[in-house]
């Protein structure tokens, strides 16, 4: 993810390349960065977080950040801000690592990062500020600010919300083949259909089902192939889905 969000900021030019310095444990990750991106590896911690505004977090929950916390408290700026991507934990948690009165800005990064699409979830402590990481923020995608409450909700349903879409448009495009039409056209056509049923909600501003309700005359086929879909289970599969996705970016936290 770290990555991804590098990737979006140089050619968005919200970050230039020798604004960025990483520090990792894995070698072989670093000499890669340094040589895709040209950013700086090799750096000392101490070095670097000594200069750093932004620190971003960018390890798995279950990592070691007592450690990187120390780390971070013994060579940072106390005017530093943490903006972490560590799913599940909690801005009361990182300042336990941290430092109770820093600025900490807990980010849930969107997945589509190179399309300048998607939400990020913000959820910012006491001390943080919008202005703080705003700029940062929309080099990779939009942001939507939170109570930190809802930021578990906002990864099961808002992050992981691609994942939906995508194994929508496999299986929309499955259908197709299983009906008869070549593969390509119907990949053109679900491709097609999703981009402009988008743009239809966002022009008319109407509802899913007034729309529904438009495109689809009695007894006629677009009504057929809903009957069927509702008798899938096709919408109480998908919201299982977004709760189980929540109830696991919980535990990652808890764990």
């Amino acid at each position: 993810m770290a990555e991804a969000i590098i990737r979006a900021c140089i050619p968005n030019n919200t970050l230039s390349v020798d604004q960025i310095s990483i520090s990792d444990i894995n070698e072989a990750r670093l000499q890669f960065l340094s040589t895709k991106y040209g950013i700086d590896t090799k750096s000392s911690q101490e070095q670097s977080l000594s200069t750093a505004d932004l620190i971003v977090v960018a390890v798995r929950p279950q990592d070691d950040l007592t450690t990187l916390g120390q780390i971070v408290q013994q060579f940072a700026s106390p005017t530093a801000v943490i903006v972490s991507i560590v799913a599940g934990v909690t801005n009361v948690q990182l300042a336990g690592y941290f430092g109770a009165e820093r600025s900490i800005i807990r980010v849930i990064p969107n997945t589509l990062t190179d399309t300048g699409y998607g939400y990020s979830g913000v959820a910012l402590n006491a001390y943080a500020s919008r202005d703080q990481v705003e700029h940062f923020l929309l080099g990779f995608g939009k942001v939507q600010y939170l109570d930190e409450t809802l930021m578990d909700i906002f990864t099961g349903f808002g992050v992981a919300g691609p994942n939906y879409i995508y194994y929508f448009i496999e299986s929309f495009v499955d259908a197709g083949v299983l009906a008869g039409l070549p593969r390509e056209q119907a990949w053109n056509v679900a491709l097609e259909n999703m981009m402009g049923s988008v743009a239809m909600l966002q022009q008319t501003g109407l509802h899913p089902r007034q729309l529904l309700d438009i495109n689809n005359s009695p007894g006629g086929v677009g009504m057929h192939g809903l009957y069927e879909l509702n008798n899938s289970d096709f919408a109480a599969g998908l919201q299982r889905s977004v709760l189980a996705a929540v109830k696991r970016t919980t535990e990652l936290g808890v764990k």
